[in-house]
């Protein structure tokens, strides 16, 4: 398998790690956007503006009032990390072609193109498969994959501070 790299933004992982724990929440109950933040160390400000961005694409709600906070929208099977990836970073593909073999020195009208660039046939190829990899993974899938991989102390302390921050 080839590895691709390409670059997201700090608020994917972000959203990603917020939905896993929201995944583990018991039915009805949600995490205010605030604690969420706490969990993760990451400001507050940002993270309701990626919350927003899942919000709007279905993947969280909010709940107002008292009791109020995020839970998942769906369930955490129907929610690929495409779906995160999507909401907060966009739909459309990590490559822009900028047609270059247009310009310069050896410069022709478009008309004398008559087949796409083969660059970027290959970019939209390899972009095409890393959603699909994205896409055939849920929230669930990695919340059972990460689950097993925690220490009892982080188990312990993660349980503890839930049990305190839910509503």
């Amino acid at each position: 398998m080839e590895v691709f790299d390409v670059q997201l933004g700090e608020g994917v992982e972000w959203a990603l790690h917020s939905c896993t724990v929201l995944a583990t929440l018991p039915e009805g109950r949600t995490l205010p956007a605030a604690r969420l933040a706490e969990f993760h160390g990451v400001p507050a400000a940002y993270l309701a503006k990626h919350l927003q961005a899942l919000s709007q694409a279905g993947i969280v709600e909010s709940v107002a009032g008292r009791r109020g906070g995020y839970r998942l929208g769906r369930p955490a099977e129907a929610i690929s990390v495409l779906d995160v990836v999507e909401a907060v970073e966009g739909a459309e593909g990590s490559f822009r072609c900028r047609e270059i073999r247009r310009r310069g020195p050896t410069a022709s009208p478009a008309s004398n193109y008559r087949r796409p660039c083969r660059i970027t046939v290959a970019m939209e190829r390899a972009d095409a498969a890393w959603r699909a990899e994205l896409a055939a993974q849920t929230i669930a899938g990695l919340v059972a994959e990460v689950t097993p991989a925690l220490t009892p102390v982080v188990v312990r302390k993660a349980t503890a501070w839930l049990a305190e921050a839910v509503r």
